[in-house]
């Protein structure tokens, strides 16, 4: 639990989200990097809109390392089900993401930024008291 606790805040680092959080439990961890990624899509966005290439790539790189990274660690073992749909939509959400930086397609952002949002929400909605159990 450390190690993922530690690389998951590696990873919110890298990607310049926000400051360090040394004290964040896992589940805010991973509630940090949604966001962060939500951040980098909508810049992502920008940069094909303003037809800025280089915002464009970034933004959707960091989108897709931070999806990874969510992925890779997920914890099937205590996730089940969940944990495994949350693999194939996150898989999704990469694949879809690299189409849209191909095609410059802003509709293809949108829809996994909607995708994000949903599994965000679901994560914040998750009780304090089951917080304390990893599933991603």
């Amino acid at each position: 639990m450390a190690y993922r606790q530690n690389t998951a805040l590696a990873q919110y680092q890298s990607n310049d989200v926000a400051g360090a959080m040394g004290d964040a439990s896992p589940h805010q961890l991973v509630q940090m990097l949604l966001a962060g990624a939500l951040d980098r899509l909508a810049q992502a966005k920008g940069g094909v809109l303003r037809k800025d290439r280089p915002q464009k790539l970034h933004g959707v790189a960091k989108t897709v390392a931070i999806i990874e990274h969510l992925r890779l660690n997920l914890d099937h073992e205590a996730g089940g089900d969940i944990a495994r749909n949350l693999e194939n939509l996150y898989d999704y959400m990469v694949r879809r993401l690299l189409k849209a930086n191909v095609d410059d397609d802003v509709a293809i952002i949108d829809e996994v930024a909607g995708l994000l949002r949903d599994v965000k929400s679901a994560w914040d909605a998750i009780p304090l008291n089951l917080r304390a159990s990893p599933l991603s």
